[in-house]
């Protein structure tokens, strides 16, 4: 059964600024991981500077992911199916402040959350775009229908877990830079976090539940 987006203006959490915006800045991370001052998070993309980042992964009680699939005006990697949420916090903004209130954000969900890993990546994410993100990654669950922010999510889906390893093998296009890079690295602490009641980490479910995964196209 298909889950998508509803578009409809009462399913959505109104942000307490502007959100996402090029001009916003981040924080930029010097070598011994420290913060060194900031920049635009549009020029940081451009000239591949190393920053700060935060991440959520949010599965429900049957042991499903959700994913996202990022609007297509997004800056970069539009389109794109990826985790719950992703973003930067502000400067002097606590990490998990960020998470909780970007998910809120993003996907209109409130729910407490835990730092899962530390992880970099570096990746082209367009032509003249390259993402140099040291990223913490939260995890929570929730169980019902997120409420998405139409202009930042173009659909939304719950998938399992051996599922979205197989579709993202075969359909690599398909999924965002640092979606893969989160599987190749910590693919263990992702799928053993949290062990769901009655689920082997995903690799086996009813028959009855397959339904509720949508069709990722």
């Amino acid at each position: 059964m298909k889950q998508g987006v509803s578009r409809m203006a009462a399913g959505r959490v109104p942000p307490d600024r502007p959100i996402d915006r090029l001009d916003d800045p981040v924080v930029l991370i010097d070598e011994k991981g420290e913060p060194a001052g900031t920049v635009g998070k549009l020029v940081a993309h451009q000239r591949g500077l190393r920053h700060q980042a935060i991440s959520v992964i949010i599965r429900n009680a049957a042991g499903h992911f959700l994913l996202q699939r990022r609007h297509l005006e997004k800056y970069h990697c539009g389109g794109l199916w990826t985790n719950a949420c992703c973003s930067h916090p502000r400067p002097g903004e606590k990490v998990a402040t960020a998470a909780r209130r970007r998910l809120r954000e993003e996907m209109g969900i409130a729910v407490p959350l835990k730092l899962l890993f530390q992880t970099e990546y570096r990746a082209t994410v367009s032509a003249d775009l390259v993402e140099h993100e040291v990223v913490d990654v939260f995890a929570g669950t929730f169980d019902a229908a997120p409420r998405p922010d139409p202009d930042e999510v173009a659909d939304w889906c719950w998938i399992r877990p051996d599922a979205l390893r197989i579709d993202m093998r075969r359909n690599a296009r398909r999924y965002t830079p640092w979606l893969h890079a989160y599987a190749e690295q910590h693919w263990p602490k992702i799928a053993e976090w949290p062990r769901p009641a009655g689920v082997d980490s995903g690799r086996s479910e009813p028959a009855g539940k397959q339904r509720q995964r949508a069709q990722i196209r």
